[in-house]
């Protein structure tokens, strides 16, 4: 099938099987195209929350899915590709998190939501980089807190609200590929633009932006401001709701400190990409829809441990 037959069989799909597609800003962008629903992490686990359809494709990486099925666990949740994981949900192991726990007794967890189900069932409330400061703010200040997986994260907000979190050290790929010399090149080349980078950059990148948050953060941020050019440090997947949604202005990403050409052999554009969310396509998508499968299932002794932390940050986010 051509790719326009595909988005036409892959939406008769939909309609037929009362299904949605939920798509991060970090897919490619014909799945963002064919999308009932682009967003962050937050932004879907919302929707995973609202939606009355039967079926859901989630269109991201393991752990978003694992998230759908855990706020809808009577609906059919469906993943593209069960290789499309994370290396931030990696860095921290269930196993290991209840051995540190263990170690620190009277502390509570907080778990950044890429983290799998195993890790969320060991929290007390899950947060995203949109709510992360939110949260914490509303917790006792003499509350003893542990902060995983992502150190870059949990930095920022320990920075920001005084706390003094313990962090666990776990990075994502992406955001810790990002360089203080590349943006610097780039702010010389583009001295107008504003710049914008991800929460869980490092903390050297962090200084040198004019705009610090999250996905969503960036993009409400460059559809409201009147500068017309930005340097977005973050996969280079937003850029395409960025484009769409304000198309007089220009986006400029910062290339990986190792350029992808170097890294893996092959020859990119030069963006800063994620390999697991590059895995969802039309095909894929395709496929999913008309076998079923592959569905995400969940032990329900985690799902039920699980669950609480999410529905805790919803509330308080």
């Amino acid at each position: 099938m051509t790719k326009k037959e595909l988005k036409a069989e892959i939406r008769r799909m939909c309609k037929e099987k009362d299904a949605i597609i939920l798509a991060h800003y970090y897919t490619v962008s014909d799945i963002q195209d064919i999308a009932d629903f682009v967003g962050d992490s937050l932004a879907l686990a919302r929707k995973a929350a609202e939606t009355d359809a039967r079926m859901m494709v989630m269109c991201g990486v393991h752990f978003m899915a694992e998230t759908c099925k855990l706020l809808s666990p009577e609906k059919t949740v469906l993943c593209p590709d069960l290789e499309a994981g994370c290396s931030l949900a990696d860095s921290c192991k269930a196993e290991d998190l209840k051995k540190f726990k263990d170690e620190h007794p009277g502390y509570q967890v907080i778990s950044y939501v890429n983290t799998t189900a195993a890790v969320k069932a060991l929290t007390d409330v899950v947060v995203t980089s949109g709510n992360a400061k939110k949260v914490v703010d509303q917790l006792p200040e003499d509350a003893k807190l542990i902060f995983g997986p992502d150190y870059n994260l949990g930095n920022y907000i320990n920075e920001v609200t005084g706390r003094q979190m313990l962090l666990w050290n776990g990075g994502c790929h992406v955001h810790e590929r990002f360089s203080v010399e590349k943006i610097v090149e780039l702010k010389k080349q583009y001295p107008e633009a504003v710049v914008m980078a991800h929460l869980e950059c490092k903390a050297p990148v962090l200084a040198l932006a004019d705009v610090k948050g999250s996905t969503a953060d960036m993009l409400r941020y460059a559809q409201q401001n009147s500068a017309t050019q930005f340097i977005v440090a973050t996969e280079a997947g937003i850029l395409h709701e960025m484009k769409r949604t304000c198309p007089d202005k220009e986006f400029i990403p910062v290339p990986p400190e190792i350029p992808s050409e170097e890294a893996n052999g092959t020859v990119s554009c030069g963006c800063n990409e994620c390999q697991y969310m590059k895995l969802n396509t039309l095909q894929k998508v395709y496929d999913c829809l008309k076998n079923v499968s592959p569905a995400i299932e969940i032990d329900p002794e985690i799902a039920c441990e699980a669950v609480k932390p999410i529905e805790r940050m919803l509330e308080l986010s």
